[in-house]
């Protein structure tokens, strides 16, 4: 859970650029990207195969 605490007398616009940064940086905006349309079984299973075929392919040299 990502939480914004005021410092000082910090305005509200730099708060929402923190708290923005703070979403980008756990990786929730690609979830909710990710999470905002339906995505088959069989798409998922594609896309996971491809990450782990890029991890491994990364980590080898």
């Amino acid at each position: 859970m990502v939480k914004v605490k005021a410092r000082g007398s910090e305005p509200v616009e730099q708060m929402i650029k923190r708290f923005k940064k703070m979403c980008e940086k756990e990786g929730l905006t690609k979830e909710m990207k990710r999470n905002s349309y339906y995505e088959k079984p069989s798409e998922k299973r594609r896309r996971r195969a491809r990450k782990s075929m890029r991890h491994t392919s990364i980590g080898g040299r």
